[in-house]
């Protein structure tokens, strides 16, 4: 658990260098349904990018204080936070600014723990904080696996994929020995898994055999409806509450929550 006495809550970064593997589609819903369970959510929003920020119904190009000014220390976390088109979530948001972080941070002192120290700030009430990371391994990303308690892993189900797999681990192994003794790898999450191709399910069958206790069992499908809620700015599990990602992603949660410990008792939902 985290080292820091003032946050409860626990950090999970939701981590992979390749892009397009369903990281910020996975914080969306994943927080969504989480919070639809009657937990409080924060999304903290560390692409430049800012699609979960945008696919939150939050606009990215709002003057608002956001991860750039909680990083330089220009606003605590807590100014930062947005309600989003979720209740129960709220987002640290992303906006372009952003984007020249890593370039600002190389020159600045504790700069791998800058994320780590705002997160020391949260208010007590906040259950779990998902950390969404950008494609790549610089210095957000350090950030983030540096302030999380665990690391959640999305991987598509392609042979490629397996290599970055352990480049990851590579670097989690490096970063527990040097800043964050106690980041753990909460799980390996298959994404855009298409079970009627055999090609899913060696490469499924393969992780299991690598990491057999940490390959989530909840398997998230390719659907179209996954693709198309960003755009109205709301997570799948309220565009289109039926359908199979949203149900995937409901199991999803239950099975964060499950090996997280977090059974608080249900809280009224607007679900």
């Amino acid at each position: 658990m985290p080292d820091s006495t003032n946050r409860r809550a626990p950090v999970i970064a939701v981590v992979n260098q390749k892009g397009g593997v369903g990281k910020t589609t996975t914080v969306i819903n994943a927080g969504a349904a989480i919070a639809d369970l009657g937990h409080s959510v924060v999304v903290v929003d560390l692409d430049p990018q800012g699609n979960a920020t945008s696919g939150l119904g939050i606009d990215p190009a709002r003057e608002r204080a956001g991860v750039y000014e909680v990083l330089f220390g220009e606003s605590s976390i807590a100014e930062a936070l947005t309600e989003s088109s979720n209740p129960g979530l709220r987002v640290a948001p992303s906006h372009r600014g952003l984007a020249g972080a890593e370039v600002e941070l190389a020159g600045e002192p504790r700069r791998e723990l800058r994320l780590r120290d705002a997160l020391s700030t949260l208010p007590d009430e906040v259950d779990l904080v998902l950390l969404d990371c950008p494609p790549s391994l610089g210095l957000l990303t350090l950030n983030a696996i540096t302030a999380a308690d665990q690391m959640l892993v999305p991987l598509q189900a392609e042979y490629f994929a397996l290599e970055g797999l352990s480049h990851l681990l590579e670097t989690q192994q490096l970063v527990r020995a040097h800043l964050n003794p106690r980041l753990g790898l909460g799980g390996i999450l298959l994404t855009q898994f298409d079970s009627r191709t055999s090609l899913a399910w060696e490469v499924l069958q393969e992780v299991r055999r690598a990491h057999p206790e940490r390959v989530l069992r909840t398997l998230i499908p390719r659907n179209v409806r996954l693709s198309e809620a960003p755009s109205h700015g709301l997570p799948v599990t309220r565009y289109d509450p039926s359908c199979r990602g949203a149900v995937a992603y409901r199991e999803l949660a239950d099975e964060l929550l499950g090996r997280l410990q977090l059974r608080a008792p249900m809280k009224e939902s607007a679900s």
